[in-house]
């Protein structure tokens, strides 16, 4: 299937509106251009109501507590961690995307924002994801109180998801996982790196940017898990939904990643959506087969809620 003609036009559009491309932005620049996409486009009318929104502090990292409306009764909580290149992004640029799970999945979910590169290059962000969950594990009781615990996150954030579930296996009851065209092998070759190089926003010259911006404190290992889950070991990691977009360059290593867990052992719904490109979790207002693939990856994941529960 070729691109969806919608996310065609919109890449026609947001590259118009970008003028230079990312690498040649300052990162206040840069990470103003992905809140003025995200955030600052968004209605008061288009907010996805949910029941309950609150600010909180996550051992210090800022974050964002929701609850499901007209829930009752203990429900589980899931800790969401935002794409963004490990640069850019927070809980508010992704505040509609985690608005929809808690609408869909009828679960509370903490929105965690991490320390950000180039100021704190990695190993910041993965240190930053497992301590969240720490933090989150320990008060299941006062959050969605069911005592069930998931992850879930979107590009870098379900990078930061997928290595700190292999951290804490065996420490902290994990039930789930939710991963939405992970990052699983940065510096590793794929062929959809090739195929979808350019033309489908996310970029393989902006990926190789931003892994000048993570790596820019300590020299990584290639095959490092704490930055490319996929190297680590997967046997005993609780059950995980891998959602790919056809049309991106991450797509082959996020269906590695999936088909790794399966052959450890691990149950996984993997599903790739046709014509979608990164991102598209947050493109449903541009595009009805971006609106319909949210909705299905948002519905596998409450199926798994409920399976696991």
């Amino acid at each position: 299937m070729s691109l969806d003609p919608d996310l065609a036009a919109f890449i026609t559009e947001v590259e118009a509106s970008r003028g230079r491309p990312v690498w040649e932005l300052t990162i206040p620049e840069a990470r103003a251009q992905m809140r003025a996409l995200r955030v600052d486009s968004v209605r008061p009318e288009d907010v996805v109501p949910v029941g309950d929104v609150t600010d909180v502090l996550v051992d210090d990292l800022p974050a964002r507590v929701y609850r499901p409306a007209g829930v009752e009764g203990p429900v589980p909580t899931v800790v969401y961690f935002h794409g963004g290149g490990w640069f850019r992004g927070d809980i508010d640029t992704h505040d509609q995307v985690v608005r929809r799970l808690v609408r869909d999945t009828g679960a509370v979910h903490v929105s965690v924002g991490y320390r950000l590169a180039p100021e704190d290059p990695w190993p910041a962000a993965p240190d930053d994801a497992v301590r969240a969950i720490r933090w989150v594990a320990e008060r299941l009781a006062d959050l969605g109180g069911s005592g069930l615990l998931a992850v879930a996150g979107d590009s870098a954030g379900g990078n930061l998801a997928a290595i700190a579930t292999q951290e804490l296996r065996g420490e902290v009851d994990i039930a789930a996982q939710l991963l939405i065209y992970p990052a699983t092998d940065l510096l590793g070759h794929h062929p959809s790196k090739d195929e979808f190089a350019s033309g489908f926003m996310l970029s393989r010259a902006m990926t190789d940017w931003i892994n000048t911006q993570y790596f820019s404190g300590d020299a990584p290992a290639p095959g490092d898990w704490r930055h490319s889950p996929l190297h680590g070991d997967l046997a005993g990691l609780p059950p995980a939904v891998v959602a790919t977009a056809e049309c991106d360059l991450l797509r082959d290593e996020g269906e590695a990643y999936a088909a790794a867990l399966a052959a450890a052992g691990v149950r996984v719904d993997a599903v790739r959506h046709a014509g979608m490109i990164h991102g598209f979790m947050d493109q449903g207002h541009v595009s009805p087969a971006a609106a319909a693939a949210t909705r299905d990856v948002n519905r596998r994941f409450a199926e798994l809620l409920a399976s696991v529960g």
